[in-house]
This record gives structure tokens, sequence and C-alpha cells, in this order.
């Protein structure tokens, strides 16, 4: 019965284009225990007398950075890693062990003769694995944030996601993380090393994304199956 109506659930998408996200989905990311802040900070307006800006805008002498909650930087993000791994093992024991015994009885003129027991145990274990890594991945893209938390030591966490839908594919970035303002430069971006605890997703859904991956049938078999 629940395979069956998670066959139907599936099927409620046929002949449709896979749906964005909510608007702001991306402000509340999996950033461990702590906890994100998805309101912005407001302050009273203040009227400026004899100025040429007013109060909170881009005035001459304004830092651009982003350093509050609702302001938005960006992140670059320019990931060359290649991982290649061989790993061959072998193990092998052999076991023997043997005992044995005589033992002979007599009273008077009865005897049981000489008697004697061997007892006697072997084992052999093998086994063999063999392991190997090659992986190479390059992603270089930028991609906009927004300060969704300050910690009390001055950090921010961000947060951003971006979806761009072609035909019946969607494809989602997002990103999220822990940065120091002083890492973040004059022009208001910062690169993907200078984020703690980075959490980069690069993905989609739709057609394409569907049969590349195997049945929903198949994936419940290859989690039971005990073999």
């Amino acid at each position: 019965m629940a395979l069956s109506l998670a066959g139907c659930n599936s099927l409620k998408n046929v002949g449709k284009e896979p749906e964005l996200t909510p608007l702001g989905n991306g402000l509340a990311p999996n950033v461990g225990a702590l906890p994100v802040a998805t309101s912005v900070q407001s302050k009273s307006e203040k009227r400026a007398f004899h100025g040429l800006w007013a109060e909170g805008e881009q005035d001459f002498f304004r830092d651009p950075r982003a350093k509050k909650i609702g302001d938005v930087l960006t992140v670059t993000i320019q990931i060359d890693d290649k991982a290649q791994i061989d790993n061959e093992s072998e193990r092998s024991r052999n076991s023997d062990a043997r005992t044995s015994a005589d033992a002979s009885f007599a009273w008077g003129s009865i005897s049981s003769g000489a008697a004697n027991g061997n007892i006697g145990a072997s084992g052999k274990t093998t086994s063999k694995g063999e392991g190997a890594i090659d992986r190479s991945e390059k992603i270089k893209l930028s991609i906009a944030a927004v300060v969704t938390q300050v910690l009390p030591n001055g950090n921010l966490i961000i947060s951003g996601q971006q979806e761009v839908r072609v035909n019946y594919e969607v494809r989602v970035l997002s990103v999220a993380g822990i940065v120091r303002p002083e890492d973040i430069t004059g022009r208001n971006t910062i690169p993907y090393d200078k984020i703690a605890e980075a959490r980069v997703s690069y993905g989609g859904r739709g057609r394409i994304t569907e049969v590349q991956q195997p049945g929903w049938g198949q994936q419940v078999m290859d989690i039971i199956a005990p073999y």
C-alpha cells in the first residue's frame, strides 16, 4: 500500500513543469545547531537636515560591505578538485590444533586394555579487497547571498539560492555558511574558501534528473535487499 501511494504521488507531476520554490526559501539553510533568523533588522528612520544624503542611503562614505541582517553579498565559487586513490588489501590465516590422550584400566585379573583418542581442529580464512576512487570536480560561478544572522562575535551567517528553469528542467544552486566581515572584499564579494561550514549544492529536478535516477521501486529494493 505504501509503495502504491508513493507511485501515485510521483504521477501528479506528469505533464507539468517542475515548480520553483517560494521566494525566501533559501533563507532557512541547515546550519546545525545555530538558529537562523529570517527577519530583517529595523531601525527608526531619522530625518537629515542640511545634508545631501539621508541616513541609510548610499552616501559618499558608506561601507558597501554586508554587515547586518538583510544585506546582500556575492559569493564567488571556484572549485577545481581532483582525487585519485587506489587501495588493495589481502589477508590470509591458517590454524591447526591437535591433541591426543591414552588411558587404560585394570582391576585384578580384569583389564580394559589400552584406549587412546585424538582430537584435532583446523581452520583457514582468506580475505581480499580492492578499491579505487577517481573523482574530478570543477565548478566556477557566482551567486548572491543574504545575511540571515549576526553572531555575537560579529561573524555573519549567509544563505543564498538560485533557480533557473529551462523547459522541464530546473537547475538549483544554493550556498550557506559562516563568514567573517573582514574577509568580505571592498566590492562586497567573498571567495568560497573563506566561508566556514560551507554548504554548496548544485543539482536540479525535472525530466532529465528523473531518468538519470533509478525508479523509486528499485531504490526501495536496494535499501531493503540484504545482499
